[in-house]
């Protein structure tokens, strides 16, 4: 079944056009994406390693995705949490720290990408991975982060300073 995305300007604004994933988008065109930073009290993060089919197999990151046609920013982080890691996130303990756009390796088009933060823990026996998707989780502090992107096992992020004041301990 086809997934299909809001087309959107280089804010965020919808343009009241939808995009077929998977298909090349026009040059400034974008849609919306989110990445879901999972905090628990002990200032660790939830990250999960990509499936091996998926680009970019076997990295590290946090959860994400594309929002279909239809959500915003905040269903779209909670919709992508749930399925890729089956954890339920409270709305009230999320905020978008960041958004900016990043161009698609195919060069067409972009996307519109929120950053958001929860603040919230979790049993780790609580994640249920989706084999399509990932394939690991784990709990890590910031210095595992690091350690991670030297050995290029994970996703490369710009925010990462902004994320890490936001969440000091």
């Amino acid at each position: 079944m086809a997934e299909f995305w809001d087309v959107r300007d280089a804010h965020g604004v919808k343009l009241g056009r939808l995009h077929e994933r998977g298909t090349p988008m026009r040059e400034g065109e974008y849609h919306l994406s989110v990445t879901v930073w999972i905090a628990n009290s002990r200032g660790e993060f939830l990250i999960s390693k990509r499936a091996p089919a998926k680009n970019s197999p076997n990295m590290w990151e946090p959860t994400g995705g594309g929002a279909l046609a239809g959500e915003e920013s905040l269903d779209a982080a909670l919709r992508e949490t749930k399925e890729e890691l089956g954890l339920t996130l409270d709305p009230a303990k999320g905020q978008i720290f960041t958004s900016y756009t990043w161009p698609h390796s195919d060069g067409s088009g972009a996307a519109y990408i929120d950053a958001w933060l929860f603040r919230q823990d979790f049993d780790l026996s609580s994640v249920i991975l989706q084999p399509e998707e990932t394939c690991d989780a784990r709990w890590v502090g910031r210095a595992e982060i690091h350690r991670l992107i030297a050995q290029k096992q994970f996703v490369h992020f710009t925010y990462l300073d902004e994320l890490f004041a936001l969440t000091h301990h």
